[in-house]
């Protein structure tokens, strides 16, 4: 699929709205000299990483990618001074023969109970002697100090029976991801274009009678032609499953009169998310008094905070600085903004009234990518709004990559 790559009729959609391919090459390169230098930073030898979306960061490839988010049957050791080596599942190395930064590919060993049964403990040896044996190639201290991020409960006590120190590698994975390069924006940007024209696809199907779960489906579709990969939630609602938010598409049917309100959290061309929102009124017409509100309520928010995302900027001074309505009177979103990359990322950013209970600081840099949220709607009831817009840390300001019209009707 990644050596294929996107349909000639996306190409052409791209090369009309002025879009520069990225450099995959590049964009491997800049990714893995990241993460190697916060391994070096944090004094590892190496990282093992589980997880589907930090082996993708490291090696630009993939396998079955949402089965394999539940089931650790691929991993890849990175050595901070030293080759990477991709273990990957059910014979399936010619996958990744594409991706110029592996060095080597082997077969991975599975520790499931699916495969392994009551034999945990042997085959858990047999894999840890492996991974010991790479660590000691390229360590340059003989510290065998080794970065994870998702490992079980058996392999974990195997690398440490065999003296090796394990270091918590997920917040480092996070550090690394964080500032994207310059052919990771064109990626995004690419991605971005082709999520709209995914909503327009929606929406051109969006009229009275129509259910919730068909205009998500066409969505889907529409993703999956334009190179996506897949969507991580369903979140789409109509009347009053709107508020509050985080109702699933279901088979109701919408309404003229009803707000339908939808988030894309779309994992679109080359693997980057595109996590916008928009709420739209079913049938034409005019929004009824608590429509407008809401919907210009969430919008006043949108508005206003997006401009405080500039480098230099704290988190705090965000929180402190935001816009949005009183929580005693209002549902809200969990957060102000979230971070984005390959999925939802670090950092999220918090309203006044979480800080205390789950808040934590750092400061805006140039090449940041932010999602930032709103959610609208009464707490005495009635439908609400949900607005999200997709921005990058420029040298002059945010740049929001998402310009599919705001407007609720």
């Amino acid at each position: 699929m990644h050596a294929l790559g996107p349909r000639p009729e996306t190409l052409a959609e791209w090369a009309a709205a002025g879009l520069e391919q990225p450099e995959l090459v590049a964009m491997r390169r800049f990714r893995l000299d990241r993460l190697r230098a916060e391994l070096a930073r944090h004094d590892c030898d190496g990282a093992l990483l589980y997880d589907p979306l930090n082996i993708r960061y490291a090696t630009d490839t993939t396998n079955m990618s949402v089965w394999t988010m539940h089931n650790a049957v691929r991993y890849v050791f990175v050595a901070t001074a030293g080759p990477v080596v991709l273990f990957e599942y059910s014979d399936g190395e010619f996958l990744s023969a594409h991706s110029e930064v592996i060095d080597e590919i082997r077969p991975a060993t599975s520790l499931l109970p699916f495969y392994v049964g009551d034999r945990i403990g042997e085959i858990a040896g047999r894999w840890a002697d492996e991974i010991v044996e790479l660590i000691d190639e390229s360590s340059r201290s003989g510290s065998r100090r080794l970065a994870i991020d998702m490992l079980s409960l058996d392999a974990i006590r195997a690398l440490e029976a065999r003296g090796v120190e394990l270091v918590s590698g997920q917040q480092l994975l996070e550090n690394a991801r964080l500032v994207k390069g310059t052919d990771e924006i064109k990626a995004m940007k690419c991605a971005a274009d082709s999520c709209q024209r995914d909503i327009d696809e929606m929406r051109a199907i969006f009229e009275p009678g129509v259910t919730e779960v068909e205009l998500w489906a066409k969505l889907q579709q529409a993703n999956f032609l334009r190179f996506g990969e897949w969507i991580e939630t369903r979140l789409l609602a109509s009347g009053e499953r709107t508020n509050p938010w985080y109702q699933e598409a279901s088979r109701k049917a919408v309404a003229a009169g009803e707000i339908m309100a939808f988030d894309t959290d779309l994992i679109g061309a080359y693997g980057m998310c595109i996590d916008i929102s928009r709420s739209w009124l079913c049938g034409g017409g005019r929004p009824n008094a608590n429509q407008a509100d809401v919907y210009a309520r969430a919008l006043e928010s949108i508005e206003a905070n997006i401009p405080l995302f500039v480098a230099g900027a704290s988190y705090r001074d965000i929180t402190e600085r935001c816009t949005y309505p009183s929580p005693a009177d209002f549902n809200g979103y969990t957060v102000l903004a979230h971070g984005v990359g390959l999925c939802d990322e670090y950092p999220s950013i918090y309203m006044r009234e979480k800080w205390d209970l789950t808040g934590f600081d750092g400061v805006v840099e140039v090449g940041n990518v932010f999602a930032v949220e709103a959610f609208v709607g009464r707490r005495d009831g009635g439908e609400g709004v949900k607005l999200e817009q997709q921005i990058i840390v420029t040298e002059s300001g945010p740049e929001v990559i998402d310009d599919y019209p705001m407007d609720l009707v």
